[in-house]
């Protein structure tokens, strides 16, 4: 598998070209979604992308809003389970600002969503934080809370970090669904009954800190940044991406500005050309 990051044009947004199919390009927007169980796939006319949360997330997080992910495979490689191997290679490349100015969805009402006890909602506020609470009968989970405000570079530390987890029990049973055909302790935390197979754990919380990344990479499918505030608890990829359909589906919910209070109207960006063939 060969995964390759070029610049692309302001306005471009984030987009998978499919080498391998006469490089079929594939938009990261919510039209685009496909299935959703343990990661978020997006289909267009019969050509999947697979397991785009981590990438999604790592541009999101770092301010990359344009770009074009040449891959000659269905599924972005899952490398260490986090966000922090693309958001590397990217600024390995060094990003570069663009002449149009970043458009924002600045959210004017609150949205929600709700299936039985679980719950993601949306509201208005300045910037954009998340409150993430997760719930997992497991000695080292249990119930977890992690809240965050995008701002700085706090995603690059406190969140791109966090890997994927999974219970070592439930592999053969995905495994036979076509589940985590390429996990290996490398790319994911191995939990077993009463601990972690593969540590240490990068955060204490780290499996909570994952779902926020999660979280961040799902909403990429707005196809712009939030400014508002998400509230979770319990949700999951299938919730996430409803949220984000919601929200297009009403415009009266929000609105588009290119001012981004904590920022002030910061310019687009994308990779810088010269560096770019790198990420390979």
């Amino acid at each position: 598998m060969h995964v390759r990051i070029v610049p692309a044009p302001a306005g471009t947004g984030v987009v998978f070209r499919r080498t391998d199919l006469d490089n079929f390009e594939v938009e990261a927007v919510s039209r685009n979604v496909a299935k959703v169980s343990y990661a978020t796939s997006l289909m267009k006319k019969g050509v999947l992308i697979s397991t785009t949360e981590h990438l999604l997330s790592a541009f999101m997080g770092i301010g990359l809003d344009n770009a074009i992910i040449e891959l000659d495979n269905l599924e972005l490689p899952i490398l260490d389970g986090s966000a922090q191997p693309f958001i590397e290679m990217a600024m390995e490349a060094g990003l570069k600002p663009q002449r149009k100015q970043r458009t924002y969805l600045r959210m004017r009402k609150e949205v929600e969503v709700r299936e039985g006890d679980k719950f993601i909602g949306v509201y208005p506020a300045e910037g954009y934080s998340v409150s993430y609470a997760i719930n997992f009968p497991h000695p080292l989970i249990g119930n977890e809370v992690f809240e965050v405000e995008l701002s700085g570079d706090r995603f690059r530390r406190e969140i791109a970090p966090a890997r994927t987890f999974g219970f070592r029990r439930d592999e053969q049973q995905m495994r036979n669904m076509g589940l985590i055909r390429g996990a290996t302790p490398e790319s994911c935390i191995v939990l077993t009954d009463d601990g972690v197979e593969n540590g240490p754990l990068r955060f204490r919380d780290e499996f909570v800190r994952h779902k926020v990344l999660d979280l961040i990479g799902d909403l990429a499918l707005l196809g712009k940044r939030i400014i508002g505030r998400v509230v979770a608890d319990r949700a999951g990829h299938a919730m996430h991406t409803a949220l984000v359909s919601r929200i297009l589906r009403d415009r009266s919910l929000w609105e588009e500005t290119t001012d981004d209070a904590p920022a002030r109207a910061s310019s687009a960006a994308a990779l810088t050309p010269a560096l770019a063939d790198r990420l390979s």
